[in-house]
């Protein structure tokens, strides 16, 4: 019982102490980011990457999702009216994914539609290839970088028992809280970083399903055209 009284005056005593001293004292940003160590390095450059990686991708998906209304009203207009030669200078000269699958169809008109199909899927798995490009990057930082803060929280840990005993076990907070600071900059750091990453990932999942559906839904028009009677 005398034990735990001990304690629990120790304990108030360093609560007070801690707000003793953070009175009036602001700490900045930088200065969180400098007591994290050099932890923090990897995971900033963890954050630069998903920055970069979701506007290029962003970027990328968005014009690859872009496709005129009367896009494939031209296209069968053209074969309808058996000008095939125009319908694939239209196609060709469009630059989309969706114009790239459909100029591949053109190019196979004549054969069986099985074959025409089958060329057409191989050119959508092409273009989904590359819309999903760097993609993988954001699953890692996702993944990554809660391990690396959970790394800087060991080292911080590592770095507060070790202070504590060479200051002969006694609890003194000058000596103890960079070690805290660093346990908590560096896990909280790494979540957030890794919640980004997540989420950037997911929604660049759903822009690039969208932009597939486009797709999909173009080529079986166009696969509805060739079967369509011409003028």
């Amino acid at each position: 019982m005398f034990n735990l009284l001990q304690i629990g005056d120790t304990i108030n005593h360093a609560i007070q102490q801690t707000a003793a001293a953070n009175t009036g004292k602001t700490i900045s940003f930088f200065d969180l980011i400098y007591m994290g160590g050099w932890i923090m390095i990897p995971l900033g450059i963890m954050l630069l990457l998903t920055v970069y990686v979701f506007a290029e991708r962003y970027i990328a998906i968005r014009h690859a999702s872009k496709i005129d209304d009367n896009f494939m009203n031209i296209v069968r207009d053209h074969i309808v009216s058996g000008n095939v030669t125009a319908a694939r200078s239209f196609a060709k000269n469009t630059n989309n994914p969706v114009a790239r699958i459909i100029d591949k169809g053109i190019q196979r008109i004549g054969k069986p539609i099985d074959a025409i199909e089958n060329s057409m899927d191989n050119v959508g798995q092409l273009e989904m290839y590359n819309l999903e490009k760097n993609m993988g990057v954001l699953t890692v930082i996702s993944r990554a970088a809660p391990i690396f803060g959970f790394v800087g929280t060991l080292m911080g840990l590592m770095q507060l028992f070790s202070q504590i005993n060479e200051a002969g076990g006694e609890i003194n907070l000058a000596v103890i809280s960079q070690g805290i600071y660093t346990k908590l900059i560096t896990s909280i750091t790494g979540l957030v970083i890794g919640l980004i990453a997540f989420l950037c990932f997911n929604y660049l999942h759903a822009q690039k399903t969208r932009t597939a559906n486009k797709m999909e839904a173009s080529a079986a028009d166009f696969l509805d055209v060739l079967q369509e009677p011409t003028k």
